[in-house]
């Protein structure tokens, strides 16, 4: 999506009926274009009277919320926080069957968290574990080592580098699956775009040294 101001919403990258069964056509329908287009919609509103900060990228609206004015500090952290999650929530996912990370990316994971399995329970961990809305990732460093962490609300982990990130506010799931933020997250565990996300890491790590063994 354009970075900038004013920001505008980006077509859903697949078919509304693409991730079904595991996330039906209703719910991206409401999740992309109500919620993610009312985050995009107040952003805009926000800095429309604030010209100073219209120049700001939206990764940097995100980490340094707090050096906005007090008046409109918290609006776009929230805000701006949803445009920038949503728009890597969505492009994290991906019609067809369950695929696997490959190259630099399988090698992190099997370096970091032992195997696949070890990172979706750590993720999965998170995602249960964060109470009320808000999100668990995975994320990089600088140096190309992984963890997991879970956001309150639309935070993002920045300054640490968002990977993959699992929406649990219940706008998310709740169609689909109720109250059952577990069965959701084994439902969008199937649908993450594993050769995406192997992609993206190995420009991330490109020409950079490898994160220490040991």
């Amino acid at each position: 999506m354009e970075s900038h101001y004013p920001f505008t919403l980006p077509p859903l990258p697949y078919g509304y009926d693409a991730l079904m069964p595991e996330i039906d056509e209703r719910t991206l329908h409401f999740h992309h274009d109500k919620h993610f287009q009312t985050y995009v919609d107040n952003l805009n509103k926000l800095l429309e009277a604030n010209p100073a900060y219209q120049d700001w990228p939206l990764e940097r609206l995100v980490r340094d919320w707090a050096q906005l004015p007090e008046d409109i500090r918290q609006g776009v952290r929230n805000n701006a926080g949803g445009v920038y999650n949503h728009d890597l929530y969505f492009k994290t996912l991906a019609p067809g069957a369950a695929s696997e990370p490959e190259g630099p990316l399988a090698d992190a994971i099997a370096r970091d968290f032992g195997d696949l399995q070890e990172l979706k329970t750590a993720m999965k961990a998170a995602a249960l574990g964060q109470f009320g809305s808000g999100w668990a990732w995975l994320v990089s460093d600088g140096d190309g080592r992984l963890s997991v962490r879970k956001s309150a609300n639309q935070d993002a982990p920045l300054p640490l580098i968002p990977l993959l990130p699992c929406d649990v506010w219940e706008h998310a799931y709740y169609l689909d699956y109720q109250n059952r933020r577990g069965d959701y997250f084994e439902g969008w565990w199937q649908k993450v775009d594993w050769p995406g996300l192997s992609r993206t890491f190995a420009r991330l790590t490109e020409n950079r040294p490898r994160y220490p063994q040991s």
